[in-house]
């Protein structure tokens, strides 16, 4: 299992951090004009900046700057989905959504947290 989560190139992440972000500053985070973009994922903020899918424009820019945890649980890129309620997914959703954390965990910096977050495990 571990091995379809690889990245194609190695990648050096540095430790998580747990610096509080708030929603405001983690709303900011989406990638205009060049900016950082961060996406949260059960309350964890990843740095995705400089990723195109992420970018304006980009197919996943539905995330940036907010929690998307219940799309990809769903594996939803339509914006009411983006919100980071995701307790009442479905069993399988909620396995759908542990891959995406292993996704990002193996690719992007864990930067911080959101501040106040009551959808971490």
């Amino acid at each position: 299992m571990s091995g379809r989560f690889e990245p194609k190139e190695p990648v050096t992440l540095e430790p998580p951090k747990n610096d509080p972000i708030t929603v405001e500053e983690l709303a900011k985070a989406n990638g205009a004009d060049g900016g950082k973009c961060y996406v949260a994922i059960k309350g964890k903020v990843y740095d995705v900046t400089g990723k195109p899918m992420y970018q304006p424009g980009g197919s996943y820019h539905v995330f940036a700057g907010k929690d998307a945890s219940r799309a990809l649980g769903k594996t939803s890129t339509k914006p009411e989905d983006v919100t980071p309620d995701w307790q009442d997914l479905e069993e399988k959703e909620k396995e759908t959504l542990n891959d995406w954390i292993t996704f990002f965990s193996k690719r992007y910096n864990v930067v911080g947290v959101v501040a106040g977050a009551t959808n971490m495990e």
